[in-house]
Parts: C-alpha cells; structure tokens; sequence
C-alpha cells in the first residue's frame, strides 16, 4: 500500500481485511492465494497477484511509468538490490518474532541470537549506503526499506537501532513522514482485542 500511495492510486484499490498467521489457516485467504498469505491482489481482468515485489511491480508497470523499479540500467540494479536487502531483513524480523513469541521452553538462544545478528549486518549495510539514497528519487528499495524501519520500530522497540545509525534515522524519519507511510502505519490487532 506504500506504494500505492506513493504512486497516488491508492483510493482506486478495494482493500479487504484478512488475518494471516503462522500457527492457523485463513481458509477465505486460500481462495485468492494457495498459500494463504497476505498481500494478494486481484486485478480488474480477474488475474491474481501474489507478494508485494510482485504486486508492487504490477502497480508501477501499470500506472507509474516505472517510478519505483527503473525500466533499466544501474538504477534498476539498485532499487532490486536495495529492495531484497529490506525484504530480506523484514522476513527475519518476522521470523524472530515468531520465535521470541514461542514459550520460553520452547525458544532456542541461539536462533533468537542468530536472527539479531542478520538485522544489525542488514542495518549496517543499509546504513553505509545511506548518503546515495538519501536525496534520490523514491524507489522500491525506499519504500521497502522504509516498510521494514517502521516494522523494525513497530514490533521491537527493545531493539536499539537509531542510536548507531543516525544518518539512517535520520532518513527514516524524513520517509516516515510521507504520506504514503503515514496512510499505511501498522495497527497492533492483538492489543485492540
């Protein structure tokens, strides 16, 4: 939805609420995707997408005349890049939750520990290339990186990140105050009931 806002065709998608989880099946969720994950999106013609690189990828080709993933060339490479480094560092922070929300008897130090490791060496990475997308047009690898920043701060505020990276914060914060960000901020389900 980041994008979708980002690309302001936001308001011509029907959102429809589904809850997913690891431990149970959405059996309306299976009818749109075998998988029973989130996002999926079905089109006007009745095709259904499925992943938000590729529905994201979808929604550029069709209404933002490559925006967000560069037709070609070395920005293209970079926005991938930078795009499946978020991505990458976001599917461990899932499954770290997954595992800190394990019983105690049933979490294992190590993984926990290992899971850690991965974000603070994406964090870094991401943080020593900060200054070439600082000023840079928005891009999938933005939006991405901004998308796994606010989950980072939504899920693990334990998790000290902004202290050694300030120059990252610093951009976070700027892209967290788009609109894009601000109409999709994550709500806590589990805290409302």
């Amino acid at each position: 939805m980041v994008c979708a806002h980002e690309l302001g065709i936001a308001e011509q998608i029907e959102k429809r609420y589904a809850l997913v989880s690891v431990r149970d099946v959405n059996v309306d969720m299976l009818q749109v995707n075998p998988l029973g994950r989130i996002p999926a999106l079905v089109t006007n013609d009745g095709t259904t997408l499925y992943d938000s690189v590729v529905i994201c990828e979808y929604l550029d080709a069709a209404h933002g005349e490559h925006r967000l993933f560069p037709a070609e060339g070395g920005r293209r490479w970079d926005a991938l890049r930078r795009h499946a480094l978020a991505n990458g560092m976001l599917e461990t922070l899932v499954r770290w939750r997954d595992e800190r929300s394990r019983s105690p008897a049933q979490q294992s130090a190590e993984v926990r520990a290992a899971f850690e490791r991965k974000v603070i060496s994406a964090l870094d990475a991401t943080d020593a290339e900060v200054r070439s997308i600082e000023h840079a047009a928005p891009d999938i690898g933005h939006c991405t990186l901004a998308v796994a920043l606010g989950y980072l701060d939504f899920r693990y505020a334990d998790v000290d990140w902004r202290k050694p990276r300030p120059r990252l914060a610093q951009w976070f914060d700027a892209f967290a105050a788009r609109p894009s960000m601000q109409q999709t901020l994550p709500l806590d389900e589990q805290a409302s009931r």
